[in-house]
């Protein structure tokens, strides 16, 4: 797609569900939440550019791009008249979010997994954006330069991991795949990337709410991973108003860290399954 070769797998029967993981993660960090859906749906995962094992990302990433990748990835795959339901994790979350102002007509549900919050991101001008996706092209020249895809790439994943998981869980992932993505320039670019233009992409997705409005009666589903036992915390409070303002409702998943597809899967398969009634 876009002259980029994009990794997709697709398991399972049934209506359509798109899963979208977070910044530097990949198809195979789904995998504990797929044997759930596979039954009852058709999970579709897939690797941006830069990501997984898909082709390196050509371009700074937009808001529009990432949810105009998701319906040019159902073209792709024959499934263009499908209504999906889109899972957004983290960074992910102002993909599905935007797909769903953008295709009204192609989202049947919409599910937030302890996703992305910037209440207050401003767009950049053009000449910074370039900027920051010049920055971003040095540093990996230079990281790859220096070695350090091949010599620390698979171990700032699993480090990366083990803080973002409940109790400092450890990375489940098999080291034949972790080696062979974490190792390459191709995935420490992409991360890069996404990186530099997190806010231009969060910012992107607050031009969307003002002219886009979600279609009326769509379910939206926000888990979130609260920092606290009581759920009084500063991130838990963030989440909360984004459910606010999608008029969804939140769910606190206990017992989960940032990778809660990881932690908890059975909770993101429950809020497919089951969407709540709008």
């Amino acid at each position: 797609m876009g002259g980029v070769p994009h990794h997709v797998a697709v398991e399972g029967s049934g209506p359509v569900c798109v899963l979208s993981a977070g910044l530097a993660l990949c198809w195979f960090d789904w995998d504990p939440v797929v044997p759930l859906l596979a039954p009852h749906r058709t999970v579709v995962r897939f690797d941006r550019p830069g990501h997984g094992l898909s082709g390196p990302a050509g371009a700074a990433p937009t808001a529009r791009g990432e949810a105009d990748r998701i319906a040019a990835l159902l073209d792709a795959l024959g499934m263009g008249g499908e209504r999906v339901t889109v899972v957004g994790h983290s960074l992910a979350g102002f993909h599905a979010e935007a797909f769903a102002r953008l295709h009204p007509a192609r989202t049947a549900a919409l599910v937030l997994a302890d996703a992305s919050v910037e209440e207050h991101a401003r767009a950049p001008a053009p000449r910074t954006a370039a900027l920051h996706t010049a920055l971003a092209r040095a540093a990996g020249a230079l990281l790859t330069a220096a070695g350090a895809p091949a010599a620390l790439g698979p171990r700032a994943r699993r480090a990366l991991v083990r803080l973002s998981r409940a109790g400092y869980a450890p990375d489940p992932a098999g080291r034949a795949p972790v080696r062979r993505c974490y190792r390459t320039r191709r995935v420490l670019d992409g991360a890069l990337l996404e990186n530099a233009h997190y806010r231009a992409v969060a910012a992107g997705l607050l031009a969307l709410r003002a002219r886009h409005p979600l279609p009326a009666g769509l379910p939206v589903t926000v888990l979130a991973a609260p920092d606290s036992p009581d759920g009084t915390d500063r991130w838990t409070a963030r989440q909360r108003a984004l459910a606010d303002a999608l008029d969804a409702p939140l769910t606190l998943v206990r017992g989960a860290g940032h990778l809660m597809m990881l932690d908890r899967p059975g909770a993101i398969a429950g809020a497919v399954l089951h969407p709540p009634a709008r």
